[in-house]
């Protein structure tokens, strides 16, 4: 796999996967998630790196083998380390890091904001728990210690807002100015 030819890849896995409902029973397909999670992260004013996070932060659920029905039965698929793996030798860690903390980052907002909890979709809720709730105080110093967690949390902040089935927003290649931006050099 070719650097300059990794967007067309990711592009042909949303064009072959993207139509399937987002993890667990959400409304969304995963196209429409990701592209309601970089619409709201655009609306905020987010960067470009931070903005095709969003569009590839679940990535991972597109790129494996593990069937929907398996993940809904309760099995963590670490589609949050996947993509991290999948994309690490492409994309700058302005992208991939916040991608690949977005799981912890909900595990983080739990802990420090207790009305955090109380934005989660049902789905959210039982996936918290197969990726071990809310982190502990020594979880929470840790993780605020990474380079990426703010970006991190504010991806999150944007995925909790990306599951709305009759959402209008940009198609994918409206964001490909973004993915190439964070490609490395």
């Amino acid at each position: 796999m070719k650097k300059v030819n990794i967007i067309d890849e990711i592009f042909e896995a949303f064009q072959i996967n993207g139509d399937q409902l987002y993890e667990g029973g959400e409304q969304v397909t995963q196209q429409q998630h990701a592209l309601q999670t970089a619409h709201a992260a655009e609306k905020d004013g987010a960067h470009d790196t931070l903005i095709a996070a969003a569009i590839l932060h679940d990535y991972g659920h597109l790129a494996h083998d593990i069937p929907q029905e398996i993940v809904a039965q309760g099995i963590d698929d670490k589609h949050e380390e996947l993509v991290a793996a999948l994309l690490d030798p492409y994309f700058v860690p302005a992208v991939t890091e916040p991608a690949r903390l977005h799981v912890p980052a909900k595990r983080y907002l739990c802990a420090v904001e207790p009305s955090y909890f109380s934005k989660l979709s049902p789905v959210s809720v039982r996936s918290l728990e197969r990726q071990g709730g809310p982190l502990t105080e020594a979880e929470v110093r840790a993780f605020e210690s990474l380079p990426h967690f703010a970006d991190a949390v504010r991806l999150r902040r944007y995925d909790e807002m990306g599951k709305d089935p009759d959402a209008v927003t940009p198609d994918l290649v409206y964001y490909r100015p973004c993915l190439e931006a964070g490609l490395k050099s």
